[in-house]
């Protein structure tokens, strides 16, 4: 598996690495901030309006609803552009090599899912959060590897990180089918018409990103307007970037990665995390933790992340469907299943998008989210870091 290893997976893992750390600054900057003397005015400019446009053409949206909406919508666009590039050229193009992270990471969806469910299934209000825990952060749970050094064999590295990737598909897909409003049909046509554009764009073979962006930023209104979540016309949008052909070929898609990910990684992923850690402490007990949102969230990302993970890879390499990662065993791949308990980014992506009608659980869900990660965090770490590497 590690053979194939290409530059540009060696590149994207280095970048996600640094990533992950700047994450953890910034959570715990919006903590520390949201549970002091400034917390007023942290919320309060999360809170006000602001408008983007020309006169009376454009947007007014709180600062909040730009970051979550508008930014991210950029995150998924690069986030989209990874998985195009690794299952058209990368680790996920071989099948048999794309067959385990694939198989983990539908456990690792599954299971926390009815972790969630299971405790929440009485109450429908609450019940809207199940994708929560299902989801992994890559630039995190890779970060933590990197703290872990020569310990972990790359081949785990890559596992985890296709692992996190098809999660993101996961993530994308639920988003699409579970977390959209009431729809427009007047915009969901111009979003169809926008992504038929992209598409003829594509065919007429145009490498120059200035159309695509041109129409996609027209998609991104129209995606907004229709009821369906503004991030999806990132989604669409990196679907139509041409990838070359061959191995000598220009590509759009991977001149476009790497321009922005300085940017996704270093900015908008940290802003994310700053502007969405933020929760109040004060009151906080473990009877508050054991509130059934995130009491279900805690358990769904530390128990069931693991646990499907772990048994579903378990079951696929014991009946020969898949292969153990190369130099790995069984204590060092536990622990990097522990690891993708990792949620916080794509699990309060998500419990924003289940609560945004019922933003009273939003605090259980910031609580929820950072106590499993970060038990999934300390448990996945020592646990490699305390177990043979043979």
């Amino acid at each position: 598996m590690i053979g194939n290893i290409s530059k540009t997976f060696k590149w994207f893992f280095k970048l996600e690495s640094a990533s992950g750390l700047i994450l953890l600054f910034s959570a715990i900057l919006a903590l520390i901030i949201s549970n002091s003397v400034y917390s007023n005015f942290y919320f309060n400019t999360l809170e006000k309006y602001l408008f983007i446009g020309f006169n009376q053409i454009g947007l007014k949206l709180s600062v909040l609803h730009w970051i979550n909406d508008g930014l991210m919508a950029i995150f998924f666009f690069f986030v989209t552009l990874e998985i195009k590039r690794e299952f058209l050229q990368g680790e996920l193009s071989n099948a048999k090599q794309a067959l385990l992270p694939i198989i983990a990471a539908v456990g690792g969806m599954v299971i926390p899912a009815l972790v969630y469910i299971s405790i929440n299934y009485s109450d429908p209000d609450t019940l809207n959060g199940w994708a929560i825990p299902s989801a992994t952060d890559i630039a995190f749970s890779l970060g933590v590897l990197s703290l872990l050094g020569k310990r972990v064999p790359l081949s785990l590295k890559v596992f985890l990180t296709a692992l996190a990737i098809i999660d993101d598909l996961g993530a994308i897909v639920i988003i699409a089918l579970f977390y959209s409003g009431d729809l427009s049909i007047k915009y969901l046509c111009l979003m169809f018409l926008a992504f038929i554009i992209l598409l003829l764009i594509n065919k007429f073979n145009i490498k120059k990103f200035f159309p695509y962006l041109l129409v996609g930023l027209l998609l991104w209104d129209f995606t907004h307007n229709s009821g369906i979540h503004a991030t999806i016309a990132g989604v669409l949008l990196a679907m139509t970037i041409p990838h070359r052909n061959k191995d000598k070929d220009f590509s759009l898609l991977i001149k476009i990665e790497h321009s922005i990910s300085p940017y996704v990684a270093f900015g908008i992923m940290p802003l994310f995390a700053f502007a969405n850690a933020g929760v109040s402490l004060e009151g906080l007990s473990l009877s508050s933790m054991l509130d059934k949102v995130p009491l279900g969230i805690i358990l769904g990302l530390f128990l069931g992340k693991q646990l499907g993970v772990f048994v579903f890879s378990y079951i696929a390499i014991k009946l020969k469907v898949a292969e153990m990662p190369s130099n790995s065993n069984w204590y060092n791949f536990y622990g990097v299943g522990i690891l993708t308990g990792i949620g916080f980014t794509m699990s309060l992506f998500v419990g924003n998008l289940a609560f945004v009608e019922n933003m009273q659980y939003m605090d259980g869900v910031k609580i929820g989210v950072l106590a499993g990660s970060l038990l999934s965090t300390l448990a996945g770490y020592f646990l490699i870091l305390l177990t043979p590497n043979r």
